[in-house]
């Protein structure tokens, strides 16, 4: 059983640490996941409760040989509760486990890039563009370097850095797996910062994917007005020291919408697949999905992993997806498409004004 004079977050650290193997499955110490544990204490599993389902981090996190026994407890549980379980970026290990035995459906959701990071300085190397945005950075004088956890704790710099890239992005702070309160939980994760002269410019936060001997770049956040290349900097000089650590497994995480991975064999709803042909074309509006694929393509990843949403039924349903939004909006969904939609209409006012001062300029010649 699990020892109850530990906090649950401890709890399952510990865990992780022993048996994580999905990606994300370290982020299930971050605040604001609950967590269910086995009754023998051995397994772990991260979840938010959304519209009558329980959206799980990733996947069950314990012995591989044990995961359709956990996945099967956590999901009775939550149903005598009221509740389906939903596994949000479920990677290849609980596919296989569980989507061929008749209570479960899937869909793709993404795909994330990964590479060994002994092959990184060949990858430069072999890349002038790549290697040419590094360069451009180190010449304006970015510095990065890898700060301990004690240093980097609750730092002021850097809370105050996160806020200015967060309000950047013109959207309410989103939670669940991208839950950006992680400075105060550093433990075990490892932090490379880069800096201007005396000036903090940005930082990346790696967790570990103990199972994997390796590491997700969980965050990188930018002062916006930064020197070009000094996210590709901040990469470059954390897979140097992880390759030299000897990590063999290294992911910028999911790519939402990316369609680099091979699909499943089943195809969701026809209704799904509209849909998500729609957020492909039409969610640059609210979102750069685009963007995100192609900055990380741009690094040259050796292998792009499949992504899933896998749920305890036998059909995927619209309340799905709905639970989804509710989960990482923080219970206001609302706010989150009001918030999205707002940011698409400036958009394209924006566009709408360049283009009326293009036709005034061309008039005039």
């Amino acid at each position: 059983m699990k020892d109850l004079s530990v906090p649950d977050h401890e709890a399952a650290r510990k865990l992780v640490l022993a048996h994580g193997w999905n990606s994300t499955s370290f982020q299930i110490v971050n605040p604001g996941i609950r967590r269910w544990f086995s009754e023998d204490g051995d397994a772990v599993v991260g979840y938010v409760p959304a519209k009558r389902m329980r959206i799980v981090v990733g996947a069950p996190v314990c012995e591989k040989e044990k995961l359709a026994a956990v996945s099967k407890a956590f999901e009775q549980d939550a149903e005598r509760e009221g509740f389906k379980a939903c596994y949000f970026g479920a990677e290849a290990r609980l596919e296989d486990a569980v989507v061929r035995d008749g209570r479960h459906s899937e869909f793709l959701i993404g795909a994330q890039p990964v590479w060994h990071p002994r092959d990184w300085d060949t990858i430069v190397a072999s890349h002038r563009t790549l290697r040419s945005q590094v360069n451009r950075a180190r010449n304006k004088g970015v510095i990065v370097e890898e700060w301990s956890v004690e240093r980097a704790a609750n730092n002021t710099q850097l809370g105050e850095l996160l806020a200015a890239w967060l309000e950047s992005k013109g959207l309410p702070p989103l939670h669940f797996m991208v839950e950006t309160d992680t400075l105060a939980r550093l433990e075990h994760r490892r932090i490379f910062v880069a800096r201007s002269g005396e000036e903090i410019v940005g930082f990346v936060v790696l967790s570990p994917v103990p199972n994997r001997k390796g590491w997700l770049f969980e965050q990188f956040p930018h002062r916006p007005g930064a020197a070009n290349g000094t996210v590709e900097l901040m990469i470059d000089t954390a897979m140097r020291r992880l390759a030299a650590d000897g990590a063999e497994y290294v992911t910028l995480g999911i790519s939402p919408l990316s369609t680099r991975a091979p699909l499943p064999e089943e195809s969701p709803p026809l209704w799904l697949r509209m849909m998500l042909i729609w957020f492909r074309k039409h969610g640059k509006r609210f979102y750069n999905f685009d963007g995100l694929d192609a900055f990380k393509a741009k690094l040259r990843p050796t292998n792009w992993e499949p992504v899933y949403v896998l749920v305890n039924e036998p059909k995927v349903r619209v309340r799905t997806l709905f639970a989804i939004a509710d989960a990482f909006s923080g219970n206001a969904p609302y706010a989150l498409v009001t918030g999205a939609l707002l940011k698409a209409a400036t958009t394209e006012f924006r566009r709408f004004r360049a283009l009326l001062s293009a036709k005034k300029y061309l008039g005039k010649r």
